[in-house]
């Protein structure tokens, strides 16, 4: 995408999660910090994951771990406003997933686009193993590649 291309819309993400802020995800510049961003992204990826799998993380044998993570802005998001982040899976691999990420307002454009990648390892020596099924089930559903 380039910067001329400006944002994407809402409709290029199959699915939206709704997200909330936090007075203190505002910095001195009265928006939210950079960091909160990518903690609003987690919060869908895995909200969205494990309320739809019904899948526990904490005993699994397996994680999805962050390889890879990036943002880019077009406009300021602050508290208290009601935000939704959109999720499309662009890629699909055995071990990997790559997400585009949206974040907007409930009325509005969208802010930030951002992307993210999830290698699941096994839990006790952390090399790679395929998705689990049901994981993989639910991210061909979002799937835009």
């Amino acid at each position: 995408m380039s910067r001329a291309e400006g944002p994407p819309s809402a409709r290029d993400f199959p699915v939206h999660w709704p997200v909330s802020t936090r007075w203190m995800d505002n910095d001195m510049f009265g928006h939210l910090n950079n960091a909160v961003y990518y903690g609003l992204f987690d919060t869908a990826i895995n909200g969205w994951i494990n309320t739809t799998c019904a899948l526990d993380p904490t005993t699994a044998p397996w994680l999805g771990v962050v390889a890879e993570s990036g943002c880019r802005y077009f406009s300021e998001l602050k508290f208290p406003d009601p935000l939704t982040v959109g999720l499309a899976v662009t890629r699909l691999g055995t071990s990997s997933v790559t997400y585009r990420l949206g974040l907007w307002r409930s009325a509005g454009p969208v802010a930030a686009v951002g992307h993210w990648v999830h290698v699941y390892v096994d839990r006790a020596d952390r090399r790679p193993v395929p998705i689990p099924e049901p994981i993989r089930a639910l991210l061909e559903t979002a799937r835009t590649e």
